[in-house]
């Protein structure tokens, strides 16, 4: 893979992996960082990369395993950080209020669903990543991952509903 090839291929899919990055680590510079530490690895793996059949994959399994690395160096325990919902400038300072309410139980809710339910859920809802690249990530089965998310989301509809009844 030549310079040209890179930069058209492994270069756009640092945006795809900064979501990832910064969930994972929770500091939007640490995730910078780390993006671009694996933009690095790969521009040296880039040999390697041209005969792999699933390039997306293994550079968000890289992100991954290198956030992983981090936060075993600093001892932090992964953990979702609250969904940041975009809201219209628009809104009235009660509904963002409202928001951000609803922003902090989701980001406590994911907190308690067990890991690989919060991992998958946050993959595929916070960083929008498709089943296949989920499956190069982590190491499961799409079918398992499909499973995974199900709970997760079931899991979440049934505390919200329980917080937001009012009977």
């Amino acid at each position: 893979m030549n310079s040209t090839t890179f930069r058209e291929t492994i270069l756009p899919l640092s945006q795809k992996i900064y979501p990832v990055a910064a969930r994972m680590l929770g500091n939007r510079d640490d995730a910078s960082d780390a993006v671009q530490e694996v933009m690095l690895k790969l521009w040296k793996q880039r040999k390697k990369l041209s005969k792999h059949p699933n390039i997306t994959g293994f550079v968000v399994l890289t992100a991954r395993n290198h956030c992983l690395d981090l936060l075993k160096k600093r001892q932090i325990k992964l953990v979702p950080d609250a969904i940041d919902i975009n809201t219209s400038s628009n809104l009235s300072s009660h509904s963002e209020i409202e928001w951000k309410e609803l922003n902090g139980i989701i980001g406590e809710l994911i907190q308690e669903l067990p890991e690989q339910q919060g991992e998958v859920l946050a993959m595929r809802d916070l960083d929008g990543l498709e089943f296949a690249e989920i499956a190069a990530a982590t190491g499961l089965k799409i079918e398992h991952i499909r499973v995974l998310l199900s709970r997760a989301r079931k899991h979440l509809s049934t505390q919200l509903k329980k917080i937001y009844s009012y009977e």
